[in-house]
């Protein structure tokens, strides 16, 4: 059901310095790795450190990174959705999201962002797959970025886009709290329609939205 097969880029920063892009990484593999100090948006580099380890211990879990040398400088995250959350009501087992997505300040401006995401997506490992991702303004580094709510959002919509995610509905409590906030999904071409009426079904709880 889930296909894991590791593929590797490299980007040439200059004569003496390389980057690797590559995933799904083995929970073995990530601890040989550290992690960036500036990696922090969602807890501290150490407790992110376990946290990757952990997501690519489970079987749906995928880590896809980018890395100089052993330094973790980036990476997106792909797991089931919290249990709590209304995304794994429906216990579907080809419904996967992507979680997290971060980027090491030092290396911004790089495409590592796009170029890991499309690692992710590469010779059709999620085909058979729905992916989203739920994206929230107040996540977003608005103050690092320099950037307002909405170029934020565009940002983040452009980025998903480049693998073929797009926008759809919802009357998640959540997302509908802000404007600037949205649901991007992309259905894997293998995916039954089995699944995806029973994910129209987890998107709108109130039928009269439909």
């Amino acid at each position: 059901m889930h296909r894991k097969r590791l593929h590797r880029e490299q980007l040439q920063l200059n004569e003496s310095r390389e980057l690797i892009i590559e995933g799904p990484v083995a929970p073995e593999t990530l601890l040989t790795m550290g992690m960036h100090m500036k990696l922090d948006a969602f807890r501290q580099p150490h407790e992110q450190h376990e946290a990757l380890v952990e997501i690519a211990a489970l079987e749906e879990g995928r880590i896809i990174l980018a890395r100089e040398g052993s330094l973790i400088i980036g990476y997106v995250t792909f797991h089931y959705a919290d249990e709590l959350e209304r995304w794994s009501e429906g216990g579907m087992t080809d419904l996967i999201e992507l979680g997290a997505i971060e980027v090491a300040d030092d290396y911004r401006g790089l495409g590592l962002g796009k170029r890991m995401i499309e690692l992710a997506f590469a010779e059709g490992q999620l085909d058979n797959m729905i992916v989203f991702t739920t994206e929230y303004y107040w996540h977003w580094d608005l103050e690092g970025t320099g950037l307002n709510v909405w170029d934020y959002r565009k940002m983040m919509e452009k980025l998903m886009k480049s693998v073929g995610m797009i926008w759809f509905a919802t009357d998640d409590p959540e997302i509908c709290a802000h404007p600037a906030n949205c649901l991007m999904v992309k259905i894997g071409k293998e995916v039954p329609l089995s699944s995806v009426e029973q994910f129209d079904r987890v998107r709108f709880r109130q039928r009269f939205m439909y």
